[in-house]
């Protein structure tokens, strides 16, 4: 038997179709990257943390949380980032780790306007149905695997947390049409999902948090859904280390990104 896995799982965007209209709303993701315990626990961890006391002075006390949005923007405690030299051996340091770092990713998007015009009467809940794609691919590897794992989610509030504990309840209760509940309980520990803030300096949903914007744009530009009309340098090069990180079944063929409906 493997050792135990555990999908970290980060969202972009947001779920309700009231806002499929618009163009900034218009899109929902959820990006699960799936890692060993033993790897976070003898490499991803202390590895980030070592990354994030080398450039930030993080402390125990009051650790750094890597957040990709504050990155960019070199805002507080990234300030230093400003300097474009030390902007750039960041960067290298951290896309070293990124393809270094033994990790899977599912990423799946929902087009919330097309999945509005496609069911008049009856809609999948976006979230709902994007954790079930995400949760069926993670069924799969873990048969693959011959292994085990659990799932943990970033806390965003208590009607939030509810909302997705409810929704991964009822999988690993009722099943898909393509996975049974026996599967998800044989390989999926818990019924429950867990939830905690990025805030408890959790590596995994870090690096979700850093890979889950750059993922669903390689999607999105390759199903022609946005224009790419700005240059993302250091996103490209995360894209590149995306596609050998991508969930492959026995044939090699992707199942690690997945465009709904």
């Amino acid at each position: 038997m493997q050792p135990k896995q555990r999908i970290y799982i980060d969202e972009v965007g947001n779920s309700d179709l009231g806002s499929a209209h618009d163009p900034n709303h218009r899109f929902l993701s959820l990006t699960g990257v799936i890692l060993s315990l033993n790897h976070v626990r003898e490499a991803v961890h202390p590895e980030m943390e070592s990354l994030k006391n080398r450039y930030f002075h993080s402390h125990p006390d009051d650790p750094v949380i890597l957040h990709r949005k504050e990155l960019i923007a070199g805002h507080p405690p990234f300030r230093v980032l400003r300097d474009p030299h030390t902007r750039e051996a960041f960067d290298t340091d951290l896309l070293a780790v990124l393809k270094r770092w033994e990790y899977t990713v599912v990423t799946v998007v929902i087009d919330k306007l097309e999945h509005r015009n496609q069911y008049h009467v009856w809609r999948h809940d976006p979230y709902h149905y994007c954790l079930k794609v995400m949760l069926e691919r993670y069924v799969f590897f873990l048969k693959q695997l011959n292994c085990c794992g659990d799932a943990l989610a970033e806390s965003r509030n208590g009607k939030e947390d509810r909302r997705l504990k409810d929704a991964f309840s009822r999988l690993w209760e009722q099943g898909t049409e393509y996975v049974s509940a026996d599967q998800f309980q044989t390989v999926l520990t818990s019924r429950q999902l867990k939830v905690k803030p990025k805030q408890n300096n959790i590596s995994g949903l870090q690096l979700a948090d850093l890979l889950a914007h750059p993922s669903r744009r390689e999607i999105l530009l390759e199903a022609r859904k946005i224009e790419d009309n700005r240059t993302d340098i250091f996103g490209d090069k995360v894209t590149k280390i995306l596609m050998e990180k991508y969930y492959k079944g026995s044939g090699k063929k992707i199942y690690g990104r997945k465009l709904l409906p």
